[in-house]
């Protein structure tokens, strides 16, 4: 009888404990990982929380309930939710033509749509200064005003709707689509009903850090928005001016306030985005 020169089962099939041993348990991986998250995180929120409680609730909600403080809150919100929203639909053009058209080019834009993560935010600023500050080389005059405000965040926030998006609209199937359309479904239909509802959970979890990263913005806004109280004073120039002050108790009143919306906003639409998900996969 001729013995077999394939491999055996034993080759095959790893020593029992093979993984626990290469990789570690899973007990020692979740230990690590979350002592690593302790350290980063939730260390730094601690400690800001308990620097809020500092004077009591009664100088938590004076601090955050002051006219200047509710006036930067609300400049910070009006122009955060008019950001997001633009860069949702803008996001989702720009990964759009870089997903599914062709030009020359292409590789520098992908490459370009990541440069505001590179930049230092005050260069953002600073570019923001020069392109639309008083000696303004296209005649375009928007320092101190809430639009130049706005286009500083739109500069810095654009690639997280557009970056959430790509690897989606990549792993689409175009099947779908062209059998759709195979039906007589038009542009218009085959958009709004097969490709949106899968696209809906990325754009809404790009659409929350976009959000997230404008409520929190400092650098890309300091030199074109001036910090003028009620008009482009965002609450993290508030904070700065607060810190300046010595009112750290104050600052960091104010800096709990934003990261428990930002921490509502993200919650809410990424829960909007997975049940949207789940919807998806059921419906297919």
């Amino acid at each position: 009888m001729t013995a077999s020169v394939g491999p055996s089962s034993e080759t095959l099939t790893p020593p029992r404990g093979f993984f626990k041993s290469r990789y570690g348990s899973t007990s020692l991986r979740v230990g690590v990982a979350t002592t690593w998250l302790s350290i980063i995180v939730l260390l730094p929120l601690a400690a800001i929380v308990f620097q809020s409680a500092g004077g009591g609730w009664h100088a938590f909600w004076a601090a955050v309930t002051s006219n200047a403080a509710i006036e930067s809150l609300r400049v910070t919100l009006t122009i955060s939710i008019a950001v997001a929203v633009i860069n949702l639909f803008f996001g989702l053009l720009v990964a759009w033509v870089l997903t599914r058209d062709d030009f020359p080019g292409k590789r520098l834009v992908d490459a370009i749509i990541d440069l505001p993560f590179a930049l230092p935010t005050i260069v953002a600023s600073l570019v923001m200064l020069a392109l639309y500050g008083p000696n303004s080389p296209v005649g375009i005059h928007l320092q101190h005003t809430k639009w130049g405000v706005g286009i500083a965040l739109l500069f810095v926030t654009l690639p997280f709707v557009v970056r959430s998006v790509q690897p989606v609209l990549l792993e689409l199937d175009r099947e779908v689509e062209e059998a759709a359309a195979s039906l007589g479904a038009n542009n218009g239909t085959i958009f709004t009903l097969v490709i949106l509802p899968a696209l809906l959970p990325s754009l809404l979890s790009g659409a929350g850090l976009a959000f997230s990263r404008a409520i929190g913005e400092y650098g890309s806004v300091v030199l074109i928005g001036g910090a003028v109280p009620g008009e482009t004073e965002v609450s993290s120039q508030w904070i700065r001016t607060l810190i300046e002050n010595d009112d750290r108790t104050g600052a960091a009143a104010i800096s709990i306030v934003l990261l428990a919306i930002s921490f509502i906003v993200l919650f809410l639409l990424r829960s909007i985005g997975s049940r949207a998900a789940k919807r998806e996969e059921l419906a297919q």
